[in-house]
Parts: C-alpha cells; sequence; structure tokens
C-alpha cells in the first residue's frame, strides 16, 4: 500500500507559501529548501576551500545526472546538464540538422520553432483548432519532407497537454523532440514507453531548481548516428591528460553540453530538486497537481470567470491554465498587490497549480479575483 503524501508537510519545504498564494510555477518556480542548501552548500564550500572539492563535485554532479535520468527513465549517459531550455534545443538542433522539415503547432513556446528557422530548416507549423492538437493531427502532417516531430508536452500559450505516447508511436520515421519545460517536474516523462528521441527543460519552472539550470536528453541511438557539433577540453575521454594535438571525443549527452567548467550551484540544485520529486513520486505529484487544477477551475466557472484553457478533455488538461481578463496589467497588478502571483499574458492571466500550493491558495485567488470587479 502507497503511503499517503503529506502534502501540508511538503508546502513547508517551500517558504514562499507563507507569504504569497504563488501559482506562477509556469513562469518560474520557487526552490525548495533543498535545493538552496545544495548551492549555497556549494559556495560555501569554494568560500572556504577554493576548489579543494573538485573531485568531490564531479560525483556530486553524477549522481545528480542519474536522479534526473531516473526522473525521465533515460539513462545517466543520454543526460546532458544545460543553463535553459534555449541551449538545450540548439544541442538537439545539432544532432538532428538535416533530417528534413520539422511539424510543429502554432501553440509553441518561440524556443521550439526559431532556432530550427535559424538553420534554415523549414517549421510545418499545424493549426490548432479549438486550442487542441490530436496525435492524428501530427501523423497527417508527415510527408516525404519532413523529418521530425518538434512540440511542447505542455502548451506555454494555453495549457494544452498533448498525448506525448500516442504521438510517439505514431512517429514512424520522424525523430521525436520534446519540449518539456512546462512539464518536467510536475508530469510523469518516460522517454523509453513515449518514443522520445531528445527532450529538453529548464530547471526554474516546473522542476523547481531556479535559473540556470536544466538538462537535456539525447536518445542512445541518436548519440550513436550523430557526431558533436561543438566540443571542448572537457568533450574528451581523459580531459586531465591536456592532450592539445589528439582528442577521443566521449559518447556520452555531457560531451556535447557540458563543455567547459560545470555550473555546479545549478546543477546540485537540480539534482536536489530532482531527487525531491522522485521521493515525493511522480505519479503523486501529477495527480495532486491536477487535482487542485480541477478545484481551481470549478472555482473560477462559478465565480463567473472565462477559462480559455481547453478542457473538454481531461487528458488534455495540465496544471497550467489560461483564465480571460479584459484588462490583464490591471488584473495581474491587483492580485500581486493582496500576495497572489500568477503571470500576465495578452489575452488575460495564466494561473499554475503545483504540488506545493492548496485549496487555500485558491481559496485567496478567487476572492482578490472578486475584490477586482
Amino acid at each position: 500500500m502507497v503511503e499517503e503524501v503529506d502534502w501540508q508537510r511538503a508546502r513547508r519545504d517551500f517558504p514562499v507559501t507563507e507569504r504569497l498564494a504563488y501559482l506562477n510555477s509556469a513562469g518560474a518556480g520557487p526552490v525548495s529548501r533543498a535545493s538552496f542548501e545544495a548551492a549555497t552548500e556549494f559556495y560555501r564550500e569554494t568560500l572556504e576551500s577554493g576548489d579543494k572539492r573538485w573531485f568531490d563535485w564531479l560525483e556530486r554532479r553524477e549522481r545528480a545526472r542519474a536522479a534526473v535520468a531516473r526522473l525521465v527513465n533515460a539513462e545517466p549517459d543520454e543526460i546532458a546538464f544545460t543553463t535553459n531550455t534555449s541551449s538545450g534545443m540548439n544541442l538537439i538542433i545539432d544532432a538532428l540538422e538535416g533530417r528534413g522539415e520539422v511539424i510543429s503547432c502554432e501553440l509553441e513556446f518561440p524556443v521550439s520553432t526559431i532556432p530550427w528557422m535559424h538553420r534554415g530548416i523549414g517549421v510545418n507549423m499545424l493549426p490548432a483548432r479549438g486550442g487542441q492538437l490530436a496525435a492524428q493531427d501530427v501523423a497527417a502532417a508527415m510527408t516525404e519532407r519532413t523529418g521530425v516531430i518538434c512540440l511542447s508536452h505542455v502548451q506555454y500559450s494555453n495549457g494544452l497537454r498533448l498525448p506525448l505516447a500516442e504521438i510517439g508511436g505514431l512517429k514512424g520515421g520522424h525523430a521525436f523532440v520534446v519540449n518539456a519545460s512546462q512539464s518536467a517536474g510536475v508530469f510523469q516523462i518516460d522517454v523509453k514507453r513515449m518514443k522520445i528521441d531528445a527532450l529538453c527543460s529548464t530547471g526554474h519552472k516546473w522542476m523547481l531548481a531556479g535559473y540556470g539550470s536544466g538538462f537535456v536528453y539525447l536518445s542512445r541511438a541518436l548519440l550513436d548516428e550523430t557526431r558533436p557539433r561543438a566540443v571542448s577540453w572537457l568533450s574528451v575521454e581523459n580531459p586531465f591528460a591536456m592532450r592539445n594535438d589528439e582528442f577521443h571525443v566521449r559518447a556520452d549527452a555531457g560531451a556535447r553540453a557540458e563543455t567547459g567548467c560545470p555550473h555546479y550551484a545549478g546543477i546540485f540544485s537540480l539534482g536536489a530538486a530532482a531527487d525531491y520529486l522522485l521521493r515525493t513520486g511522480t505519479h503523486e505529484i501529477e495527480r495532486r497537481a491536477l487535482a487542485l487544477n480541477r478545484h481551481l477551475t470549478e472555482q473560477l466557472a462559478s465565480a463567473g470567470w472565462r477559462v480559455l484553457s481547453p478542457l473538454g478533455d481531461e487528458a488534455g488538461r495540465s496544471a497550467e491554465t489560461l483564465v480571460a481578463a479584459d484588462d490583464p496589467a490591471r488584473v495581474a497588478r491587483h492580485l500581486s498587490e493582496r500576495g497572489v502571483a500568477v503571470t500576465q499574458k495578452p489575452q488575460g492571466f495564466r494561473v499554475a497549480t503545483h504540488f506545493f500550493n492548496d485549496e487555500d491558495d485558491i481559496a485567496r485567488l478567487t476572492a482578490a479575483l472578486e475584490a477586482v470587479r
């Protein structure tokens, strides 16, 4: 029997909840005490002993890599650390350049589309009718010219959650690339079961690891088939031999992303965040976030607010909700003044429910919204 998670205890691990109804993880999530301590411990060590613990840090980095790998069911050598989603996406494009045109969607965040365009690769934007996109829409867009599918697991624009396993099952010979910035840390991801070839995410949103952290997954098959575009001294098999006249590039994902001295603080924070999520339970986190989101949308509807996120199919629900407002700036400012953190959007405001939130946060939001009227 699975032990029930004490969500109020988990909430206490995030001090931001003492001051704010923090409903903005889709914009930037708060860090936990564990991530804070992991990063500050590194800086404390450098304060006291410089880089004396360099080789300890390398071992700690590998433990963090293993934790992130477990979070998405990858092998550790398929995971590399980055500082944001953009750096990860560009590494993916390095590996897939020349595979053909890209199938994407009009709902996408620009990092999923414009880096491909910058390389001169055509991007076919699928329409999202009624704010939705089905796996069959993606399959129907495949042609002899296309070779890559690049989509976000959850769309930042309206909160639509895509059926990754279904799309992966229909991909055929296409490479399947996923931007997981709006899902890693809150929804379960299994790169093997979902047949994902490459995936990238920042750590500062739902992963709750702070800015300057992130990761990229490159499947073993993709690593074996492609050659790194950029390498440096730490990309080789024996970097501390300091050879400058020959090199043998490592075969792991880290060789492509971690080309210089590591950003240890961000890596250790991300590793602590991944450990925290794994201990709490990814299934439990997903279930909790969705339950809160259902409560949120019910309360908003009862109060007369129009939800723009597509909720006709529960399978497409995510943990972020777009709400219509005539004057988004005024509403967001009003909420901020009352200790409620949301994201201002062109159509209104976006509300995110993570596992550290609770019903009181939602009640505080709806009460503040009532006052704004």
